[in-house]
């Protein structure tokens, strides 16, 4: 936005000060006059008819006060520059880091060094917002590569099997169709994800009362076909659990965590535990699977886009985008809630999610 050029703030704090210390110094000169000079007598013999009298004093008073005036305005122009400058300079220092950064320089920190003030105070927010948005934007990139990889890899998948089928016309074309039908519906699932991902981040959703027990309720029952045929046990309990939110972003939450409970379970024999209640203002959604020991360094990592994990990962017809518990950290966060993973002491994983309760 382009400005009309006005006078720095050094400058005026400079003129401030000046005006401050020729008012005050005029004020002074005041008060001389007022309960001094006023009442010696402007005879020839002066006060109590010893000289001077006024008008001496006048004389000889009046030309020191003006080079005490001068010098006043003098020594204020002067020192008020400096004190200015000074003063002024963390704010310098402050915008030309936000210079940097307006240019693309996200690593850039002014650390400022001192004792706490209104500048320092200001300098810390900000290293912390700059900390922030380059990890928010090293985050974005990271997930713009995931994403065009992604995307790239049923395309390519899809053209190598169209080259396939044109060099060998004999190939069954049944098997070309369902294969090319496989990759394709894994690419909308791909595509959906991604914009529910995106729906979930910009927050832009009606909030409506929804009750989390009966959306883990409608979640189980959505799954239980899965469940039954890998084998695992779903356990659902719990009482009212209110919030308030997106009830189709919620239950996309709920259906996430538990078909990923479900999926990453063990071979036979699996159980998933869902428990939903409330806690004062809080609504607690616990969901807790068996399964293979996860290494601790992995579990924070769970939650980042296109993240499956070495010991996650699946090649079967459920081996899912990556997008699972991310799109569930992101609806958590749309909602002002907090999302808690830890891993089992004998395996498996415990995903603790809390949202905002009503009252």
């Amino acid at each position: 936005m382009r400005r009309r050029r006005g006078l720095s703030a050094r400058l005026r704090l400079t003129l401030s000060y000046a005006g401050f210390l020729a008012v005050a110094g005029t004020l002074l000169l005041a008060v001389v006059w007022v309960f001094l000079l006023r009442y010696v007598p402007d005879t020839s013999q002066g006060l109590l008819g010893i000289a001077p009298n006024r008008y001496l004093l006048v004389r000889t008073f009046a030309p020191a006060a003006a080079v005490a005036m001068g010098f006043l305005l003098v020594f204020g122009l002067v020192g008020g520059w400096v004190l200015a400058g000074r003063m002024l300079a963390p704010l310098t220092r402050i915008t030309t880091a936000a210079r940097r950064a307006g240019n693309g320089s996200l690593s850039h920190r002014i650390r400022m060094e001192g004792r706490q003030d209104e500048f320092r105070e200001l300098s810390d927010a900000f290293d912390t917002m700059l900390e922030q948005l380059e990890s928010h934007v090293a985050e974005q990139r990271r997930f713009a590569a995931n994403a065009s990889h992604e995307l790239r890899t049923p395309l390519a998948i899809s053209q190598t099997l169209l080259d396939v089928a044109r060099k060998d016309p004999t190939r069954d074309p049944q098997e070309l169709f369902a294969r090319l039908q496989a990759v394709n519906t894994r690419a909308i699932g791909l595509t959906e994800a991604l914009l529910l991902l995106g729906r979930s981040d910009r927050g832009n959703f009606t909030r409506e009362d929804v009750d989390l027990s009966l959306v883990a309720e409608e979640a189980a029952e959505t799954l239980l076909p899965l469940a039954e045929q890998r084998g695992v046990t779903l356990d659902v309990t719990g009482g009212a659990t209110p919030t308030a939110g997106s009830a189709e972003l919620l239950l996309r939450m709920m259906t996430n965590l538990v078909q990923n409970a479900v999926v990453h379970n063990l071979p036979a024999g699996g159980t998933v535990t869902v428990r939903t209640e409330s806690r004062g203002d809080v609504s607690v959604v616990r969901v807790e699977n068996t399964g293979q020991p996860l290494p601790p360094e992995l579990v924070p990592t769970l939650t980042e886009p296109f993240r499956r994990g070495t010991e996650r990962v699946r090649t079967d017809e459920h081996a899912g985008v990556g997008l699972g518990l991310a799109i569930v950290r992101s609806v958590v966060d749309a909602h002002g809630g907090t999302l808690d993973l830890v891993a089992g002491p004998a395996g498996g994983l415990l995903v603790t999610v809390r949202l905002p309760g009503l009252p």
